[in-house]
């Protein structure tokens, strides 16, 4: 989910032009909201920017937060938790192989449009994507769609994956059937992912009129995708406005919603990029709510009055050392040496909110398949100073580059972060060139590039299964980590392939402990990230997958 990817390419759209921080400035919308005056708008303070309107395009959290509200998939996760409930679809099944799932439908769904959810509908979004050709074949434009169902019906990009999806049968209006050619650990929890929502057909119609295309590393995403009017799910509120200059979406209630009706009438995401922004915002009464609370605030909110709820851990954040870029990482022994001489114990304490956790594998505790007997990586300097005479390689230097201009819920401060990771590498003898960059593009280009020696990154769950952490890093080569190492891919994609839940999970226990014992990368720690709500606010329920539902909200 999360989700807060690690993706990032440059796209040209009209958002290029406007400025890139939003200040919190005064509205009186928000203002009253907050006072008790006017009850019928919620204003909530986002990171960042969203990607597009459709969801379909994307991978990242701050597009789904916004998306969420107005598409739904297949299946969704409890309110407020990870575990698998109906979404557009009350039950589901699959065959004992795992590779034919059907999906019996809600009735009386609607559309913003007016056009009616059924079987058809759910097909022709399945097999709209199946079909998609040229930029929308890309990986940064159809990350969640590769990554869940494989390439295309004609694969154009040489670097597409094999099809996965086979086909979608409509049996009748309420029954859905989709096959797949190989079971795979991405399901039935892909199903309930905003990247596979339902659109509808009436929409989908329009979207093929017009086409995302590419230049280089450039994207032009279509028009649709960049303006209200066109995009129409079946979800609580209905997408009205992108005002792109005030860096403002703006949703209003859709009353002919299946369910629960949004308690508020108009929601709004505006974003503010910094901690300090969003916090001020809240406390002028400008906004009803933020996200990522730096968590030298959170004290200081709940006395004030404010509600600021915690997340349940669900991500994991690590320090990547890329073994293409320097041969000496190759070497087990440094990255032994390194993994002692980082005090992670001391990151958790001084860096993250309480509860935050110490990481002994890729992946957080509260994933199934998490093992209580992977190989451990203690702080001891002087072990990590013996391993490095060891390899011969006392006198190591290595760039580390670290992110600027963000915040991400498994990373809260990054540059105090690397500050206490360089020092303690410098302790252990190790030299190192700091290389600062720009979120986006810059640095996640840099790291998925294989550029950076040492770097971090994190990832926040999608779903509750472990392919969806340790599957993402280590199921074969990548250039991020930069080894080839078969005993690691065989042992992820070992337990991805599993369809008996309890093997599965005995095998991702496996493949952590093979993942720890061979040592890419350090994982440094998991964090429940903080989300503000104003005083006179009945938030949502929060969810560790930082897919909160807002027509929850209401007004005190």
């Amino acid at each position: 989910m999360p989700i807060f990817k690690s993706r990032a390419v440059k796209v040209i759209t009209a958002a290029v032009a406007v400025g890139l921080v939003a200040t919190g400035c005064a509205s009186e919308r928000g203002k009253d909201g907050d006072k008790g005056g006017d009850k019928d708008t919620f204003v909530f303070g986002a990171p960042g920017d969203p990607g597009s309107l459709d969801p379909a395009l994307a991978s990242d959290g701050e597009t789904f937060r916004v998306t969420r509200q107005a598409f739904e998939a297949l299946l969704e996760h409890e309110s407020g938790g990870s575990e698998l409930v109906g979404g557009l679809a009350e039950k589901w099944s699959s065959n004992p192989e795992g590779t034919v799932w059907t999906f019996n439908l809600r009735q009386g769904v609607k559309f913003h449009d007016g056009e009616a959810f059924n079987a058809a509908a759910v097909c022709a979004n399945y097999d709209h994507w199946f079909n998609w050709t040229g930029t929308y074949q890309l990986d940064a434009v159809s990350y969640y769609w590769r990554k869940i169902m494989g390439g295309f019906a004609k694969n154009e990009d040489p670097e597409a994956p094999k099809a996965n999806y086979k086909s979608c049968t409509a049996k009748d209006d309420n029954t859905a059937v989709i096959e797949v050619n190989e079971p795979s650990a991405n399901l039935p929890g892909g199903f309930s992912l905003q990247a596979l929502a339902i659109h509808s057909p009436k929409s989908l119609e329009e979207y093929k009129k017009q086409q995302a295309t590419s230049k280089g590393d450039a994207i032009t995403y279509p028009k649709y995708s960049q303006e209200a009017g066109t995009v129409a799910g079946t979800g609580p509120y209905r997408i009205t406005k992108w005002n792109k200059g005030n860096k403002e979406v703006t949703l209003e209630r859709f009353d002919d919603y299946w369910g629960d009706k949004a308690k508020v009438k108009n929601l709004v995401f505006r974003t503010i990029s910094t901690e300090d922004g969003r916090r001020q915002a809240l406390q002028a009464g400008d906004i009803h709510g933020y996200d990522l609370v730096a968590p030298a605030d959170i004290k200081t909110l709940e006395s004030a009055g404010f509600t600021v709820p915690t997340r349940d851990v669900f991500n994991l954040f690590y320090l990547g050392m890329t073994q293409g870029k320097n041969p000496a990482l190759k070497k087990p022994e440094v990255r032994q040496a390194i993994a002692h001489a980082i005090d992670r114990e001391n990151i958790v304490k001084t860096q993250l909110p309480e509860g935050g956790k110490v990481a002994t594998q890729f992946m957080p505790d509260t994933v199934d398949g998490f093992s209580e007997n992977v190989k451990q990586y203690p702080f001891d300097t002087a072990k990590a100073k013996s391993l490095l005479a060891g390899a011969k390689e006392e006198g190591l230097s290595l760039d580390f580059c670290y992110p600027t201009e963000v915040t991400r819920p498994y990373m809260p401060a990054p540059q105090d972060i690397f500050e206490l990771m360089k020092a303690d590498l410098e302790k252990a003898g190790i030299k190192i060139t700091p290389k600062p960059m720009k979120w986006a593009p810059d640095y996640l280009d840099a790291t998925e590039a294989g550029s950076c020696s040492l770097h971090m990154l994190g990832w926040t769950g999608d779903f509750n299964d472990g392919f969806n952490f340790i599957g993402t890093w280590f199921a074969k080569k990548d250039k991020q980590w930069g080894f080839d190492e078969a005993k690691v891919f065989d042992a992820v994609n070992a337990a991805s392939k599993e369809a008996n839940p309890a093997k599965r999970v005995d095998a991702y226990k496996n493949a952590n402990e093979t993942i720890m014992e061979y040592l890419p990368g350090l994982p440094i720690s998991s964090s429940p990230p903080a989300i503000a709500f104003g005083k006179n606010v009945n938030p949502p329920n929060v969810s560790p997958l930082t897919q909160e539902n807002f027509a929850e909200v209401s007004f005190k």
